[in-house]
């Protein structure tokens, strides 16, 4: 049985900081991770090459035959039939990078050594469609496709819970609730795109939801919310106020008012009450994002742009985000006004000015945060944090 192995390639730095603490595939978009949606296609369960400091945590599993595949790419199903015929040394290139080789036990070690490989027969690509991440604004682009990708995976075959007659339901067809969910009152417009109910997920009374979302297990849509699709809202996720056009990967609170548009949040993060984000500049210019290994902001192309939230970062109540604005892991922010558009990880303060947040009071916030999902923050986690912060040091340059 072939290996499956998805791999980091140049891409990752580019995708920081939402890559800090985990490979490329863990990254969700639509209702899976690129992790999830290549075990669905390939039938197969995959491991990673990422980096040193994260293998621990994402260990790599060698085969006598191993298919290698750029993690960046999102499994098409032309795709997936073009990979899964591959031979022994074949390997295809989508320009000069590297999108897929299929190896055997001796050639993959050569390619984590970096070493030349012989009997490689290097393809062209040609015409075959699949989405692909080369920066974090790419998410937006694909975002309401891989929902509906997704949805139409997850749902084959299956059959809803039935819909409440409490709710005003529009294209009631593309809405599909898992068990144990409680959706009440609720208007559900999925003509725009599907709907997709975790299981055990509330969605209140009085939501406003316009597909496509995906609302994951156990997460919460409190009463009044906005939600205008695409959006994506991972598990455990409690959300309320208005949200257009993000992603909130999972374990994170939007809980109150404010509005949230074209943002992404990873796990772990908390905005307070009146929190509000833009996504539109005043001058209608296109939007500019920090881009990490360029060390300085990158024009996007898109017009439309708000937050960038690493893990573990909270936001008080009444902040204001400027477009395009990133945050790094680690950040414990409070304020009236906007602050900067790029804040490093670990970072303790907001408009009237920034200053280091001590690594062990950000490891015990981030542990008391976790403690109230009845989880842990294993030893594991708590090094890469550590190795985190030090590896970080360099972008907080008013120092300790």
């Amino acid at each position: 049985m072939t290996n499956l192995i998805l791999f980091d390639g140049d891409v990752r730095a580019h995708l920081l900081p939402l890559t800090y603490l985990r490979p490329v595939p863990e990254i969700k978009v639509g209702l899976l991770s690129i992790r999830e949606k290549w075990e669905l296609r390939m039938n197969a369960s995959a491991s990673y090459i990422t980096e040193d400091y994260l293998a621990d945590r994402f260990p790599l599993q060698v085969g006598e035959d191993n298919l290698l595949i750029n993690s960046s790419a999102l499994p098409s199903e032309p795709l997936c039939r073009l990979l899964r015929n591959m031979e022994f040394g074949e390997a295809y290139l989508q320009g000069e990078e590297l999108l897929a080789a299929r190896l055997d036990e001796e050639q993959l070690q050569k390619l984590i050594n970096e070493e030349d490989i012989e009997r490689l027969q290097v393809l062209p690509l040609h015409q075959i469609p699949f989405n692909k991440i080369n920066r974090i604004t790419d998410l937006f682009k694909i975002h309401a496709e891989e929902i509906a990708s997704d949805f139409h995976l997850l749902t084959a075959g299956r059959h809803s819970q039935p819909i409440s007659n409490t709710n005003r339901v529009i294209a009631a067809e593309r809405i599909f609730i898992e068990e144990g969910a409680c959706v009440e009152g609720a208007t559900l417009n999925a003509s725009g795109g599907p709907i997709y109910i975790g299981k055990n997920a509330v969605v209140m009374e009085g939501a406003s939801i316009r597909g496509g979302l995906y609302l994951g297990e156990n997460a919460v849509i409190k009463m009044g919310a906005q939600l205008y699709g695409p959006n994506t809202i991972g598990p455990w996720c409690k959300v309320g106020g208005e949200i257009e056009q993000s992603i909130l990967m999972g374990y994170s609170n939007k809980a109150h008012h404010g509005y949230l548009g074209h943002s992404i949040i990873a796990p772990w993060c908390n905005i307070g009450a009146g929190t509000t984000v833009s996504n539109l500049r005043n001058d209608y210019r296109q939007q500019r994002v920090w881009n990490y290994p360029l060390s300085t902001f990158e024009k996007t192309g898109e017009t439309f742009c708000g937050l960038i939230m690493g893990d573990h970062s909270r936001a008080g109540i009444n902040m204001m985000f400027n477009s395009g604005t990133s945050v790094g892991v680690g950040c414990s922010l409070y304020g009236n006004s906007f602050p900067r558009n790029f804040i490093p990880s670990f970072s303790l303060g907001g408009p009237a000015g920034l200053r280091t947040y001590p690594v062990e009071q950000a490891i015990e916030g981030i542990a008391a945060m976790m403690q109230r999902r009845n989880l842990e923050l294993s030893i594991e986690e708590r090094i890469t944090l550590i190795r985190l912060f030090e590896e970080t040091a360099a972008h907080r340059s008013w120092g300790k």
